[in-house]
């Protein structure tokens, strides 16, 4: 998957698209999910142009990697779901159902969210 830079996130970081923001640093912005699959559910996405994690981790600088990661665990304290639990996720690629080619974190919380895969027989 390659980064297109007119998808639905960037033009959110470029302020074209307005979003319900929940954060926003140097390194990322969180914002709620406009479909959501949980009662909490915040997508926080990299300040630049990354399409997956491996990408993210391959080009960005240092300083933005940890800087990023930082921001997902200021969220969730932010959203005040340490206590009672919460799930990140990120896919990647088609066979993930990656549906934005723009690395993002989901932050899933607010009730049991129950196993994260189907065992298949």
């Amino acid at each position: 998957m390659t980064y297109d830079p007119n998808n639905v996130f960037a033009k959110i970081l470029r302020g074209e698209i307005p979003c319900k923001k929940v954060y926003e640093d140097d390194f990322a912005l969180a914002f709620h999910d406009i479909n959501p699959r949980a009662p909490v559910h915040v997508l926080v996405i990299p300040k630049g142009p990354y399409v997956s994690m491996a990408d993210f981790t391959l080009k960005a600088p240092a300083e933005l990697v940890a800087g990023f990661i930082r921001a997902v665990g200021t969220v969730a304290r932010q959203l005040g779901v340490e206590e009672q639990g919460y799930r990140i996720l990120a896919n990647s690629g088609a066979n993930a159902h990656q549906e934005v080619p723009h690395l993002h974190i989901h932050i899933f919380a607010g009730r049991p969210l129950g196993p994260m895969l189907v065992e298949r027989k």
